[in-house]
């Protein structure tokens, strides 16, 4: 007996969004594979051969996080370019192009000479590279995110749009699998010599199984309906400027709601690192084998809360999230001081899951703070600006503090300050839970008539 026509096509929309959201998950895995992959080699490897020696062990490391703040400095112009291109002509062919050139800069690195063969050439193409890098991932979250959250149901949007954000522990696990196989298996001196370009150069291989996957899904209909649509007005935009006139508040919410879950993340998985290896003196191959079950730990967080998002609501969870991501320095900090790997790892997997109430969330937030014509860009904007001074200035303001006080303390104070300033953002934040896209664009074009008088 065949199954009930209506259940043969929710199969098979079920199957489209499983690879709907498999393509974003690659390209994501991939990205951030190489992102945090340079966030590590910063803290065991840039510092110390890609810049000159320095007394002050805290001097290389800092110089190292500036070169990785210039990725997040090139994420919102990414965005701002992917953004507009990727609203008016598709998200798929942007990220498309996003996953190859991360691909290409990351290769690249693997292939720079040293502070000691080329002088400050080293550290000037690293800035280059990263740059590139950023750009690049700059564009991807924005079109990764979108294109799963534009495919799922309305009841379902925070659940199935949480798996591209559940890729980035996924891509940060991978990386940190990769480093710590070449600790294990090669010497320190061979590692710094030349067993860390390999991790680099493995990123050939993982862009083009990314690639190849991205090629085999397409753009949502709600977007292929909203492109033709705006081909056709005069009256409708799209692009930074638009959302920028038409959508401050929802840029302003975005940002905001972004500052302290930046913030956090980049204390708990790179900041980490610092306090563990530098202050108090950890063993590279420990502090790595830990992240890599923090990381496990966090990719299974992410959708679970993901499922919560959708029948809780998207303000309670982000809320939660934000009052215990306040408490995080003061309780970490003192569970990384016992010695004892265990409560480390408890340490760190209790910051990743606050960081979880916030980070699952907000694809389908910020989706439905925006109509479809400029979604992307709205997104990116609200999502990457933020990073320039929150996540890429975390780890410089953390590390200048320890080392200006000699205590976690000022650093927890940081991380409450960041969350007081997430936290006026979530109040304010109207709750869109089970929300129609196609009402979000009903209201976009009605604001348009009004405009022009013609109600």
């Amino acid at each position: 007996m065949s199954a009930p026509a209506h259940d043969t096509a929710r199969d098979n929309d079920r199957k489209g969004l499983g690879r709907v959201v498999t393509a974003a998950m690659a390209g994501t895995v991939v990205e951030w594979y190489e992102f945090f992959l340079y966030a590590t080699a910063s803290t065991i490897v840039f510092n110390l051969i890609m810049f000159p020696a320095s007394d002050d062990p805290y001097f290389p490391i800092i110089s190292a996080f500036l070169t990785y703040a210039v990725g997040f400095i090139a994420r919102p112009l990414g965005g701002i370019v992917f953004g507009h291109f990727g609203d008016k002509y598709g998200r798929k062919k942007m990220l498309q192009f996003a996953i190859i050139l991360v691909g290409v800069s990351t290769f690249l690195m693997g292939c720079l000479p040293t502070f000691d063969v080329i002088g400050y050439w080293a550290p000037a193409l690293l800035v280059l590279l990263r740059f590139a890098q950023g750009f690049a991932v700059g564009g991807e979250w924005g079109g990764g995110v979108l294109l799963v959250a534009e495919h799922s149901p309305n009841k379902e949007r925070g659940f199935w749009s949480s798996w591209p954000q559940a890729a980035v522990p996924a891509g940060n696990l991978i990386a940190t699998v990769v480093l710590l196989v070449l600790q294990w298996t090669l010497s320190d001196e061979d590692f710094l010599g030349w067993g860390w370009r390999i991790a680099f150069w493995l990123s050939v291989v993982i862009v083009a199984i990314g690639y190849y996957i991205r090629t085999r899904v397409t753009d949502a209909p709600i977007y292929q309906q909203v492109r033709d649509e705006v081909a056709e007005s005069k009256a409708q935009s799209y692009g930074v400027l638009e959302v920028l006139k038409r959508y401050p508040k929802g840029v302003l919410t975005a940002m905001g709601l972004r500052f302290a879950e930046n913030v956090l993340y980049y204390l708990v998985v790179t900041f980490s690192i610092v306090y563990l290896r530098t202050y108090l003196e950890y063993d590279v191959s420990r502090i790595l084998g830990l992240m890599a079950i923090a990381h496990i730990a966090h990719f299974i967080f992410v959708p679970i809360v993901g499922r919560f998002v959708d029948t809780v609501g998207r303000k309670p969870m982000y809320l939660i999230g934000v009052l215990l991501g306040a408490t995080w320095g003061f309780i970490a900090f003192p569970m990384f001081e016992t010695g004892n790997d265990i409560v480390i790892l408890g340490g760190i997997i209790l910051g990743l899951a606050f960081h979880a109430l916030m980070y699952a969330g907000q694809p389908a937030i910020m989706a439905e703070l925006f109509p479809t014509r400029m979604r992307y860009s709205g997104v990116s904007l609200g999502y990457q600006v933020t990073s320039i001074v929150a996540g890429s200035l975390a780890p410089i303001i953390a590390t200048a503090l320890l080392g200006q006080f000699g205590s976690y303390i000022p650093v927890a104070i940081y991380l409450v300050i960041a969350c007081a300033i997430t936290l006026v953002a979530v109040l304010a934040l109207k709750e869109t839970k089970g929300i129609s896209l196609h009402d979000v664009d009903d209201l976009d074009r009605e604001r348009l008539l009004a405009e022009k008088g013609k109600l």
